[in-house]
């Protein structure tokens, strides 16, 4: 049976540069990097390049990189870990459609007596810099934004929300999990003060991350023990995964421009030969989204069972809440933006990454016909 993966967004294959690294780490340099002898040496001084790789992929500096377990922890610690000290400043901004390690982490903040905004994004997922600038106040600690929406692929005006943030002294953190290696990101440029990555995002292995933080920026540590991570994050270094994620980015980054050229090719292929089929359907990807990313939404179609026939073609593709592919409700960046009740019910998202081919995308379209053609 044909197989064809896109659901790039939820998860990439991981680079075989990578994973040969991961492997030969895991078999013969294990030693703890914590350690005074000449075996774990070589492991503090690996663990010290990674650092210096991912800096340079985004414009870092390499003690402004923190490693963490992924996007999830890297964002529960931007969210908690700089809001528990000015008691004046008890405010947190952030969007609805926000991924649910942002939304419940600041669930959570809101039930340490925070108040917590929620900007309401416009039809096409975008952040208004204007409705920011009219909700900031004295009382803001921090704004958080992602860069690019996971299940649209919406990309933010982060430079320009971050300059708002900064002129009302508050502090200015994003999700760029979908982001990072997949569009140039300079911190400095932007001048954020947080930022959120996971390794599986881009051709990593799962369970590892980092989150970038400005020098100078004051944050807690999340998890208390030992002296790891200049004393801001506690536990012994998951130093194979750490080491192939700087490989994966960095490879990533070197063919950022090749990969986005493509997936664009393969994005307006599949898009192309949707519109020459007679299914009625709308797309909540606007113009300026993560390559690769098309959400769609069929007219009176069940997006669970779309979703399921798909799957027994061979198609692996998200739907519902794109990560968390146990629940059947309408996604709450759906809802946010108002996609008609007619289509939202039936909306998938196909992701599509560097490893895809033309072939892929026809046997999706292909796919979608017998579907939608069975139920017409």
């Amino acid at each position: 049976m044909t197989k064809v993966y896109a659901d790039n967004a939820a998860t990439t294959a991981i680079d075989p540069d990578a994973l040969d690294v991961m492997v030969e780490l895991l078999s013969d340099d294990y030693a703890n990097p914590s350690q005074p002898y000449r075996s774990s040496k070589k492991v503090r001084d690996l663990l010290y390049e990674s650092r210096v790789k991912i800096a340079n992929c985004i414009g870092a500096e390499p003690d402004e990189i923190f490693f963490t377990s992924g996007g999830s922890e890297s964002d529960n610690w931007a969210i908690k870990g700089t809001n528990n000290k000015d008691s004046k400043r008890n405010q947190i901004i952030t969007s609805q459609i926000e991924h649910f390690a942002i939304l419940k982490s600041c669930g959570y903040m809101e039930s340490a007596g925070f108040e917590v905004i929620y900007l309401r994004p416009s039809r096409e997922g975008t952040i208004d810099p204007k409705e920011l600038s009219d909700t900031i106040g004295e009382r803001t600690r921090l704004v958080s934004i992602m860069m690019a929406n996971n299940e649209i692929g919406t990309i933010q005006p982060i430079k320009e929300l971050c300059k708002i943030a900064h002129q009302k002294g508050a502090l200015f953190h994003t999700d760029a999990v979908q982001a990072v290696g997949h569009i140039p990101i300079n911190v400095k440029d932007l001048g954020i003060d947080l930022l959120s990555a996971s390794a599986h995002k881009f051709n990593g292995p799962k369970g590892t991350g980092f989150l970038y933080i400005r020098k100078g920026t004051p944050i807690d540590p999340l998890i208390h023990g030992g002296h790891q991570e200049y004393n801001h994050r506690a536990g012994t270094e998951n130093i194979a995964s750490i080491i192939a994620m700087a490989i994966a980015l960095e490879n990533n980054t070197r063919s950022i421009g090749n990969n986005m050229r493509k997936v664009r090719k393969l994005e307006d292929r599949l898009i192309g030969q949707l519109e020459k089929e007679p299914f009625d359907y709308v797309i909540n990807s606007v113009n300026d989204h993560l390559p690769g990313i098309v959400n769609i939404s069929f007219k009176d179609v069940d997006g669970e069972s779309l979703f399921h026939r798909l799957d027994l073609l061979g198609v692996d593709v998200s739907t519902g809440s794109a990560c968390n592919g146990m629940s059947n409700e309408i996604s709450h960046v759906i809802k946010a933006i108002g996609v008609d009740d007619a289509y939202s019910e039936g909306t998938i998202r196909i992701s599509l990454g560097k490893n895809n081919s033309e072939e892929d995308v026809d046997y999706i379209v292909l796919s979608l016909r017998k579907i939608l053609g069975d139920q017409n």
